[in-house]
């Protein structure tokens, strides 16, 4: 190896023999050298094994590995740095045309004084030929010198771009371990490299060079980040290296803990990890973003944007949106600590791409979960850059693309609705009018699709992760959805939430009201168009906005849209109200539909629909207000349209072997009949169908009350045999787990979590603890009917008198007083309800039978009305009072208006003794005195 070295140092012509191939004869292109000690070309020795050779070629020793070694990149070194100082032999080495040859480091600027050019060139000797270390490392500090003294001409930057050179750079960084000295070379090939492509052609030609660098950096040498950003790697060798925990790193030093260099090494951190993140998101990448998230580098990012280096404040607004995009709830960190004014400003200098991510990044800043500071932050970009920022955005929505179109339009819209909508404003008419046209672009998916999208997120609510908050705001007004609030994430004092809540509201309106009055409604066709589409995400976004739309109509002024809205969204919500599986689909179908009913044209055109609509809308009278007040509106409709209810017999069994049928309670789709010969029957309603599940007889006499708690699976059930019995309802079954001895007929049974009431068969109610304890209450009446209500107990009585009894205080209070005694006989409570704060109770007397309903709350007496048969039973939906009376009759009356709808014959002259409903409404069944049981189909 020295006489090689020697070679080269006295530039002989002949090619040293080590450098040529002894099976090819020519200079070596990429040498490998074997276990014995031998180096060859790598394909001629491969060829050379591939034909069954296991020997060495020259040494003919036996080779133990077939796996060739890697490249012997020393030699390869050394052999460039002999072509490089010998011209000569370029012609020869010419025969491997994988190696590039660059001009041989000869020239230099003949200005120069002789000293210095003798010493340039001395440095630059040591630097590639010394086998020295430290003369090798002393030669890199003194160029250092040079070039930080100003000493270095063109010719001089010339040189030492040269490969062997840079190869002698190279060699330093693999060999030193002088931090210092390792700094000055990554500080020279920055330099050269940034002013000379070739300087990285030559480090990129050997990868075991790249994979030191990317080393050195790994283990500390920070400043290489910046000679790593001229070469370029692929992001792959990044991920695979796990390299982004360093370049984060770098990231949160300042400027001034880095030897200055030609790019800060900041900067190029920040444009290598914008690199990595931009790549398409896989695992890898996401660990990065979060790794970038969870270590609070975000402030340290967001500094970037007030770089004066252009490339660095997008690679910033790069990283920070692919942040907010993952995990929204960094954006507030941005929010708080970036300045916005320098990314404006770079807006006019950005090609196309990164125009739009400056776009995204703005509009994902005014995500947040407070409207104040969404408003704060738009008048900001409004106002601080020093060119007119909506006139910038609105010549660049008219030349971009149509996926790219919906984003920029909705940043234009919220730019100018900081102030009052105005009639004419060519940017809202110019956003709104790209929006729709989005919206009806087919030939474009992902443009509809952000269009959508858009629309969703213009009302303005967010939670605090930045998810738009519009479908569970309408789930909210409809009374569905109680988990609004705690998606917001809103904490403070009451005034200011009031305060907030006041601006998101103001915003909400000023927004709806200029897409609405858009082109006459125009957004509404372009809406109904997106419920067809076949795509699901521009279907559910434009559901949900046109269900939102329409609300804030009944909240707007007359905008005289409410013809083209009815026209293209009312049937259409109806279909979906009526197939739709999800239950909060059905439920922003409904509140959508509401909107129809408060306008006369718009009442009369859902009042055809009534019927189909009526079913779903009593499946949420008792957790919706909506639901309500349009069961409300329809019940007074259908007063003018008898049709519109109709109570068809569905099905009907003789169960007369078994005796009268003294007690109905429905579960789910069972219905559970009590029998005079003590018989419990379980029944399967389906359609016409009533099937029998199962007949018990554990009762021994008549079974006079069956009662289940809304909240569990347990049927109650009380007898004439003295006993309440307890049973375990599973899907096809029932069977008994407890019984308990009350020592007395049970009447009308009622059940608490913790207590049972009754009628005994003398006077006063009866009241057991399920532990054993009993007591009797109001001892003085002979009670006939009861209800249990929040701790209530109601009591009608056979002397036509109604009490109140508090449970847990004793308190008794009279609500009907009793009939005098002699009159007694003919006087009496048959039934008694309460039911929405309302006690509802039916009495007979010698002048007829009378209803009235008293206020729970206040007692007083609301209604009074007399009907035509004596009640037996009673049963009380959303829209309807059931009667059953003597003679298998059933009277109907409108709940509301009370007055009279229909009368249904059971069929028979027995008198209806018990009734139930199912929870939905849609059946009702009756019990007879001549054992008939009879389902009722109720719409």
């Amino acid at each position: 190896m020295e006489d090689i070295q020697s070679q080269i140092n006295d530039g002989k012509n002949t090619r040293p023999k080590d450098f040529v191939c002894p099976i090819t004869t020519r200079i070596f292109n990429d040498p490998v050298t074997l276990e014995t000690g031998q180096t060859y070309e790598r394909k001629a020795i491969q060829q050379w094994i591939d034909r069954g050779n296991i020997t060495c070629p020259i040494t003919h020793q036996k080779l133990h590995n077939n796996q060739l070694p890697k490249t012997n990149y020393v030699l390869k070194r050394l052999i460039a740095n002999w072509i490089e100082l010998t011209p000569t032999n370029e012609s020869q080495y010419q025969e491997n045309n994988h190696v590039h040859v660059p001009q041989p480091v000869t020239i230099l600027n003949r200005t120069m004084a002789d000293g210095m050019i003798n010493e340039f060139r001395l440095v630059i000797t040591d630097l590639c030929t010394s086998q020295v270390l430290k003369r090798a490392e002393l030669a890199v500090l003194r160029i250092e010198r040079f070039w930080q003294e100003g000493n270095m001409e063109v010719e001089v930057q010339t040189t030492l771009s040269k490969p062997p050179v840079v190869n002698g750079f190279v060699e330093i960084l693999f060999n030193s371990v002088d931090t210092r000295v390792l700094k000055a070379a990554v500080f020279l090939l920055c330099e050269v490299g940034i002013r000379d492509s070739g300087v990285i052609t030559t480090l990129t030609r050997v990868d075991s060079d790249v994979e030191c660098i990317l080393s050195l950096f790994k283990k500390g040498l920070f400043e290489a980040v910046v000679l790593i950003y001229l070469l370029r790697p692929s992001i792959t060798v990044f991920l695979e290296m796990d390299m982004a925990n360093s370049l984060l790193s770098v990231v949160q030093k300042r400027d001034d803990e880095f030897v200055k260099m030609c790019v800060k090494p900041k900067a190029a951190s920040m444009l290598l990890l914008a690199q990595i993140i931009g790549n398409d998101d896989n695992g890898a990448v996401s660990e990065v973003i979060k790794s970038l998230i969870s270590g609070k580098a975000i402030g340290f990012v967001t500094r970037s944007l007030e770089s004066e280096w252009k490339e660095e404040r997008i690679a910033a607004v790069r990283i920070l949106l692919r942040c907010m995009q993952k995990d929204g709830k960094c954006r507030h960190v941005v929010a708080d600590k970036a300045e916005l004014a320098p990314v404006l400003e770079s807006f006019l200098e950005a090609n196309d791409r990164e125009r739009f991510e400056i776009v995204q990044f703005l509009s994902e800043l005014v995500k947040l979960n407070r409207r104040m500071f969404n408003d704060q932050i738009l008048h900001i970009i409004k106002d601080e850059g020093t060119f007119n920022t909506m006139h910038t955005l609105l010549i660049y929505l008219q030349t971009s693309l149509d996926d790219q179109c919906p984003i920029i339009a909705g940043l234009l819209l919220q730019l100018d609705l900081l102030a009052e909508p105005r009639k004419m404003s060519i940017y809202t008419e110019e956003a709104i009018d790209n929006l729709i046209s989005c919206l009806n672009n087919s030939d474009s998916p992902t443009a509809q699709i952000s269009a959508a999208e858009t629309l969703t997120v213009l009302q303005g609510r967010f939670s605090y992760s930045g998810k738009p908050l519009l479908r569970r705001f309408l789930l909210k007004r409809a009374g569905l959805d109680k988990t609004y609030k705690s998606s917001m994430r809103i904490s403070g004092d009451v005034q200011e939430n009031m305060e907030e809540e006041k601006a998101a509201e103001e915003w909400e309106r000023k927004m709806a009201f200029v897409l609405v009055n858009h082109e006459a409604g125009l957004i509404f066709e372009a809406l109904s168009e997106g419920l067809k589409s076949r795509y699901a995400e521009i279907c559910s976004a434009c559901f949900v906005s046109a269900a939102w739309l329409l609300h804030m109509m009944t909240l707007l002024p007359d905008t005289g849209v409410q013809e083209t809205a009815r026209v293209c969204l009312l049937k259409r919500f109806v279909s979906i109200f009526k197939s739709a599986k999800d239950t909060e689909d059905k439920v922003l179908s409904m509140l959508a539909l509401s909107s129809f009913i408060h306008d006369p044209d718009g009442l009369r055109d859902i009042t055809v629909y009534m019927k189909d609509i009526h079913k779903g809308l009593r499946e949420f009278k008792k957790s919706s207000t909506v639901a309500s007040e349009m069961l409300k509106v329809f019940s007074e409709e259908s007063e003018s349209s008898p049709e519109m209810w109709n109570h068809r017999e569905l099905v009907q069994e003789d169960c007369s072997v078994n005796g009268v049928v003294l007690s109905i309670v429905f579960h789910k789709n069972k219905i559970f009949s009590g029998h005079s010969d003590g018989t419990i029957k379980m029944w399967t309603s389906k359609g016409s169908v009533l099937r029998l599940n199962q007949e018990i007889r554990e009762h021994t006499k008549a079974v006079t009350s069956l009662t289940i708690l809304p909240s569990g699976n347990t049927l109650y059930s009380g007898s004439h045999d003295k006993t309440i019995r307890v049973w375990s309802i599973n899907s096809e079954s029932v069977h008994c787990e407890e019984v308990y001895d009350v020592k007395d007929h049970v009447n009308d049974l009622l059940v608490a979590s913790t207590i049972s009431c009754f009628i005994p068969q003398g006077a006063g109610i009866k009241v057991n603890s399920w532990t054993g304890a009993s007591k009797l209450l109001n001892p003085n009446k002979d009670v006939k009917c009861l209800a249990l209500v929040n701790g209530r107990l109601y009591s009608g009585c056979l002397d036509n008198s109604i009490q109140e009894i508090d449970l847990a205080s004793g308190t008794l209070t009279s609500i009907q007083s009793g009939a005098r005694k002699l009159l007694a006989k003919g006087n009496r409570v048959n039934v008694l309800q309460v039911h929405d704060g309302l006690i509802y109770a039916a009495g007979s007397s010698i002048e007829g039978t009378t209803f009235k309903i008293w206020n729970a709350s206040t007692y007083g007496l609301m209604e009074s009305v007399s009907l035509t048969s004596e009640v037996r039973a009673m049963a009380i939906s959303s829209e309807f009072i059931y009667f059953g009376c003597k003679m298998g009759i059933v009277e109907i009356w409108y709940r509301n208006k009370l007055t009279r709808k229909e009368t249904l014959q059971i069929g028979t002259n027995g008198k209806v003794i018990c009734m139930a409903l199912d929870s939905n409404e849609d059946l009702l069944v009756t019990g007879s005195s001549d054992g008939r049981i009879q389902v009722w189909g109720v719409g």
